[in-house]
């Protein structure tokens, strides 16, 4: 019997409808809408699935960082937001692996070569890969110690390898459609474009190859020492020549440890500085877990202090204010929307006002007694007075120049350099001042570090680790 349609029968013998009736996807009502959204989902390509999960995990996100911020207690919504974090990631580098997977290895299965051994090998390495790339945000959660394991260390490789990979493979995917674009396609093009479809792949594995043993070797060696010298408005004359070394974004976790650090703190030492400051994420996991890796800090001896402000990553441990208690031990001030007065060796009615604010994360983090308040920060320095303030991001040293501009000199991180390439590029575009000096007015100045290490992925492309040594200079 024919099934009715809105216009009469609909002959059941029709070899596309008896298609239809067999997969049991025909005679659905349109009251039915709820049964037949539900089936076009499930008909959605798995990238298109990925993308709705990782929706639903940025707004359960968005949910537990305002709704639930005040009713967790610090170490569930620590878990929460590095769970949620974790998860969101791999919902979104889902849609990347699968176009690896097929780029990489179902381009290959119909050649000659697809039933040999070396292929099989090659798709155990391709899925490995895959594997260890999605595992690494999860190192954070269970592989954090004195000195980072070596699965860590592999998955966080395999990581940036992952994002150099997913670069080319699209980019020269893009090539490739160009080129068809303007050539056309003729009839005698078949063998070509089964050629450069072959090739596609295997140059942007080569280029990954060599970029990531680049990028390995870079991270691998020490920071680099910058000899910066700004000129201080208002500075006084005693305190000429006044040198401040500059740490930012040592980022102590899944794959930075004691050694590393102990090593900046020779390099900083070395250096004799009058003023050591750490502008922000030191650290991406707990005070009480990773305390054996900060012990190499205790040795720094800056005369004027030791001084450090919040980043981002400080309010994503959830832990700020044992990581104060821990810094306080090693005898760093922190410099919590606070300020002090650097007094002159050689005269103590010569001074000036160092400030630090919090990151602006924990305004997003709705983090219970933070939040950057650059009124309270700034509370007793006048502007007959030079004024440095310390702020973990670019965009938060642009709002304290909106607000206040008489603040002279500006010191922040965040950016890394774009550590990697391509991510160069988006921390460019992201953020109002990207590395190095900047002058903003006529006696303002902003420097922003690429960072004294790096973050996760062990490798630099594009970018160096620095020390930043800087030489305040009287008018």
């Amino acid at each position: 019997m024919g099934c009715k349609g809105g216009k009469g029968f609909v002959d059941p013998r029709h070899p596309f409808i008896t298609t239809l009736l067999a997969t049991g996807d025909f005679c659905r009502t349109e009251g039915n809408s709820q049964e037949a959204k539900m089936i076009s989902f499930k008909q959605l390509p798995i990238e298109a699935k990925a993308a709705v999960a990782a929706g639903v995990v940025f707004f359960s996100m968005m949910l537990s960082r305002s709704y639930l911020a005040e009713k967790l207690d610090f170490r569930t919504r620590r878990w929460l937001l590095r769970l949620q974090m974790a998860l969101f990631a791999n919902t979104l580098m889902l849609m990347g692996s699968l176009h690896v997977w097929r780029s990489t290895v179902t381009t290959f299965t119909r050649s000659s070569a697809a039933s040999s051994f070396c292929f099989m090998l090659w798709k155990i390495a391709v899925f490995m890969f895959l594997a260890l790339a999605h595992s690494s945000f999860f190192t954070l959660l269970f592989l954090v110690a004195e000195e980072p394991y070596f699965f860590s260390l592999a998955a966080y490789t395999c990581l940036g390898a992952y994002i150099i990979l997913i670069f080319f493979l699209f980019t020269l995917g893009s090539v490739e459609q160009a080129y068809k674009f303007l050539a056309g396609r003729g009839a005698k093009a078949g063998t070509s474009n089964k050629n450069r479809t072959a090739l596609k792949p295997v140059l942007a594995v080569l280029l990954t190859v060599v970029l990531t043993v680049v990028g390995l070797l870079n991270a691998s060696q020490p920071p680099t020492v910058n000899s910066v010298e700004i000129p201080v408005h208002k500075l006084p004359s005693t305190m000429n020549n006044l040198k401040v070394v500059l740490l930012s974004d040592i980022h102590l976790g899944p794959t930075v440890g004691k050694t590393k650090l102990a090593m900046i703190v020779r390099m900083v030492k070395a250096l004799k500085p009058d003023i050591t400051v750490i502008v922000g994420d030191l650290s991406d996991a707990e005070a009480k877990i990773i305390r054996p890796a900060v012990e190499p800090l205790g040795e720094l001896d800056s005369p004027l202090g030791t001084y450090f402000v919040t980043g981002n990553h400080e309010y994503y441990t959830s832990d700020v204010s044992n990581w104060f208690e821990l810094l306080k031990s090693f005898n760093i001030q922190p410099l919590h929307n606070e300020n002090v007065k650097i007094v002159s060796p050689k005269s103590t009615s010569d001074w000036f006002c160092l400030a630090g604010v919090d990151d602006i994360e924990a305004d997003v983090l709705r983090y219970s007694g933070h939040g950057m308040d650059l009124k309270k920060a700034l509370r007793g320095c006048s502007s007959e007075h030079a004024i440095v303030l310390l702020a973990h991001q670019p965009i938060a040293a642009k709002w304290a120049l909106q607000e206040r501009p008489d603040i002279n000199l500006i010191l922040s991180g965040h950016t890394h350099g774009g550590q990697i390439f391509p991510l160069n590029a988006g921390a460019y575009l992201l953020n109002p001042f990207f590395v190095g000096l900047y002058q903003v007015g006529q006696n303002t100045f902003v420097y922003v570090s690429p960072g004294t290490m790096y973050y996760g992925i062990p490798m630099r492309l594009g970018s160096r680790a620095e020390i930043t040594e800087i030489i305040l200079h009287s008018p």
